[in-house]
C-alpha cells in the first residue's frame, strides 16, 4: 500500500510539471516564477543603462527658484554689434588772431594801388601770426632803396606766412625778425613774428603792412604776395576774437585770376 502511494505520487509530478511548461516538454523557461531581488535589479539595470540615454536634469536657478518660478529656457539676448560709418572727421578748427598785439591800432578799409591795409600802432609793438601755419619767406635786412620802383624790396624787413587754412598772411615794414623765425619754421597763433617798425617804403610812418593772399608760387610773387583781397572785413572779426575767414574769398580770387596780379 505504501508503494501504491508512492507510484501514485510520483505520477501527479510528472504530469504536473509537463503541463506547467518544463524545459523538456519545449515551453518558455522565463515563464517559470522565480524570486527577483529588487535591489539587485535596480543595480543591474544602472549598470546596463548607456550614459546617452540618461537625461540629465538642469536645476532651476537661483532666482527663479526663490521666486516660486521656473528657470527661463531663452538664450541670453546679444546686442547688435555697433555699425560703422565712412563720415569723414570733423574739419579742424582753425584759430585766428589780430596780428598787432598793441591796444592802440588804427588801420583803413583801403589801400592805395592793391588790396591790402596799414596797420599803424607804435615802433617795438609785437606782430604775431594771424592763425598757425609755416613759415614761407623772411627778409632780415631792409634793401628798399628810396625812389626805385615798386618791387620785392618795398616791404624792407618782412614775414610771409602759410596758415594752416591753406591761405598767405604778409607783414612787412618791421623794425625786427624776431629770432628763430626761418622759412620753413611751424608757428603758432599769436606767437610772436617780430616787431613793428618802418622799414622798405614806409614813409617813415610806423605801421605794418598786411596782406592776404593764396599760396601761388610760395616764393617771389611779390605782387600776389603782397595782398590780393581787403584784409580789413577778417580784421575786424579777428580785433574782437572772432573767427571770420578768408578762404572762400581766396580761393575764388585764385580761381577767376588765375594767380596773376
Amino acid at each position: 500500500m505504501p508503494l501504491l502511494r508512492t507510484l501514485s505520487g510520483l505520477t501527479v509530478l510528472a504530469v504536473c510539471l509537463a503541463g506547467c511548461g518544463g524545459v523538456s516538454g519545449g515551453g518558455n523557461a522565463s515563464a517559470t516564477p522565480q524570486f527577483v531581488d529588487p535591489a539587485a535589479t535596480s543595480a543591474t539595470s544602472a549598470a546596463t543603462t548607456p550614459a546617452a540615454a540618461q537625461i540629465p536634469v538642469t536645476p532651476r536657478s537661483t532666482a527663479a527658484s526663490s521666486a516660486g518660478g521656473l528657470a527661463s529656457t531663452r538664450p541670453p539676448a546679444t546686442r547688435p554689434a555697433p555699425t560703422r560709418t565712412n563720415s569723414a572727421p570733423p574739419a579742424k578748427k582753425v584759430t585766428y588772431v589780430f596780428p598787432v598785439k598793441a591796444s592802440n591800432v588804427d588801420w583803413h578799409t583801403t589801400h592805395s594801388k592793391y588790396k591790402a591795409t596799414d596797420l599803424f600802432a607804435d615802433c617795438g609793438k609785437p606782430v604775431v601770426a594771424t592763425t598757425s601755419g609755416v613759415v614761407l619767406e623772411i627778409s632780415l635786412t631792409d634793401k628798399y632803396v628810396k625812389g626805385s620802383p615798386d618791387g620785392p624790396n618795398n616791404g624792407g624787413k618782412s614775414v610771409s606766412l602759410l596758415g594752416d587754412d591753406g591761405v598767405r598772411y604778409y607783414g612787412s615794414h618791421l623794425s625786427k625778425v624776431q629770432s628763430g623765425i626761418k622759412k620753413g619754421v611751424r608757428v603758432k597763433a599769436g606767437q610772436q613774428l617780430g616787431l613793428v617798425g618802418r622799414t622798405g617804403n614806409a614813409n617813415n610812418v610806423c605801421h605794418l603792412h598786411f596782406g592776404i593772399s593764396p599760396p601761388c608760387a610760395k616764393v617771389g610773387d611779390w605782387k600776389v604776395r603782397r595782398g590780393v583781397v581787403w584784409p580789413y572785413s577778417y580784421l575786424a572779426s579777428w580785433r574782437k576774437s572772432g573767427t571770420k575767414s578768408p578762404v572762400a574769398e581766396v580761393a575764388a580770387w585764385k580761381r577767376s585770376h588765375n594767380c596773376k596780379a
